[in-house]
């Protein structure tokens, strides 16, 4: 078939309240997938979900895995075929005395670039997700059929870390053949200033405890005596960076390809806006390592950063403890040729060498991501620049991302497919964050822009 653009953009924007009033009512339903406490909501986000792509004449079911279920569609004939992935599982809204509503209650604010969604999980991911399905929904009232070939594959365990996921690709692999993932899970550069990322991050998470006594001591009877596992678990993490932000992991950097001249220069030219990224969040002076600019460390170099960090007495007033144990969480983020089984065994030996005597140091792996690099050569690739080029008044850049979807790993080693990564979230949209928002100028136009891929993907991808 022969999909008319004008055709597909006109009905949706007639349909655009509509569609709101849509978005809202799944940001209603509090899918917090790590809270035990609701997962019935998070169950009932699946069948909504479900129920919405049934009422566009896909094939439907929601399907068991050993933790939330994934909700598969498929509609469309003929090639290309794209498989769409999103989530419906949201972040926990806390601290919830920062929000300035209720954080499942959507609220529509003014905001520099007009009217905003302020919900949880309003651009992770229920809005972004949003848009392809309300793109589907345009082409197919307006031309009666899909383009191409089209399953959806949506989870409800991405915050988690998707531990069923991969299990799940692996089972229905036959089902989920297709030549091309799309993900609406990323950021762009401004609401008139699309991107495509190229480039995500990879991560290592790690739990450290270091011991010291057998038991919390009296610092009284047994300080300047006792080994204090902070002191040491605080001077051995500070040895992990130098005076210039480099992380001092003997081989770590041997797999990172220096970035070529081009690109260096391509990402200087895109107009990456360091204050106003930094300054949204109240940062004043950017830190990291020297030599390279804030959008060069946010996409291409590896990073290591304490989350959190504890032990001994924290309670109101005082208890004058020596700590028996001291614990630590960090994350390694990773570039292309990296790979998070060597880093693990280079951190591991790195900080068993720096563990002083008298301690017993114990790592446990908590998470781990491979990096991407996706291919801008592929017709794919090409025909998504096109469509955004139809959508936006600027041509879109072709940028880094400093966080980690694992799916994107996993799609490529279960599936044998590359993803485009297609993300209308801002900067200061706050995805993990109270008062998390959705700029609508942004919804209106992720949708378009897959309308528009349809559109590209279904007339050619040569």
């Amino acid at each position: 078939m022969t999909l008319s653009l004008e055709a597909a953009r006109a009905q949706a924007a007639r349909d655009f309240d509509a569609s709101v009033a849509r978005l809202c009512a799944l940001l209603r339903i509090p899918s917090v997938g790590t809270d035990p406490a609701h997962r019935a909501d998070t169950r009932r986000a699946a069948e909504w979900l479900a129920r919405e792509l049934a009422g566009l004449g896909l094939v439907v079911a929601v399907e068991e895995t050993d933790g939330h279920p994934v909700v598969w569609a498929r509609g469309g004939s003929g090639r290309p075929h794209l498989l769409y992935y999103g989530h419906y599982d949201v972040q926990p809204p806390d601290p919830l005395a920062e929000w300035r509503h209720p954080p499942f209650e959507p609220v529509t604010e003014e905001g520099p670039s007009g009217p905003r969604l302020v919900a949880r999980g309003a651009v992770d991911n229920k809005g972004q997700l949003m848009t392809m399905i309300e793109a589907l929904r345009a082409v197919r009232t307006s031309a009666g059929e899909l383009p191409c070939s089209i399953t959806f594959l949506i989870e409800g365990e991405e915050e988690s870390g998707s531990p069923n996921l991969a299990p799940y690709l692996r089972r229905r692999r036959e089902e989920l053949a297709a030549d091309v993932a799309v993900i609406s899970d990323t950021t762009m550069l401004g609401p008139d200033r699309p991107a495509i990322t190229q480039m995500l991050r990879g991560l290592l998470y790690v739990e450290l405890e270091l011991a010291g006594a057998a038991v919390d001591l009296h610092s009284g009877l047994y300080g300047g005596v006792a080994p204090n596992p902070i002191h040491a678990l605080a001077r051995m993490i500070a040895s992990l960076h130098d005076d210039q932000g480099r992380i001092q992991i003997p081989g770590l950097y041997d797999t990172v390809r220096e970035l070529d001249p081009q690109q260096r220069q391509a990402w200087r030219e895109i107009g990456f806006d360091v204050e106003q990224f930094l300054g949204a969040v109240g940062i004043t002076r950017a830190e990291g390592e020297e030599g390279f600019t804030v959008a060069e460390r946010l996409w291409a170099r590896p990073t290591l950063d304490v989350n959190g960090i504890w032990g001994g007495y924290t309670g109101a007033g005082q208890k004058t403890v020596i700590p028996a144990r001291a614990f630590a969480k960090l994350s390694l983020r990773l570039v292309p040729d990296q790979d998070p089984e060597t880093v693990l065994a280079r951190l591991r030996q790195t900080l068993e060498a720096r563990t002083p005597q008298g301690y017993r140091l114990e790592i446990r792996p908590l998470a781990a991501a491979a990096p991407i690099r996706i291919p801008a050569e592929s017709p794919f690739f090409r025909a998504a620049e096109r469509a955004l080029s139809q959508v936006f008044p600027h041509p879109p850049a072709r940028i880094g991302c400093g966080g980690t979807i694992p799916v994107v790993a996993m799609l490529k080693e279960e599936l044998g497919i590359d993803t485009l990564l297609i993300g209308f979230g801002l900067d200061d949209d706050g995805p993990h964050s109270p008062n998390e928002k959705f700029d609508l100028i942004c919804y209106r136009r992720g949708i378009e822009s897959h309308i528009a891929l349809l559109h590209e993907l279904g007339r050619d991808t040569s």
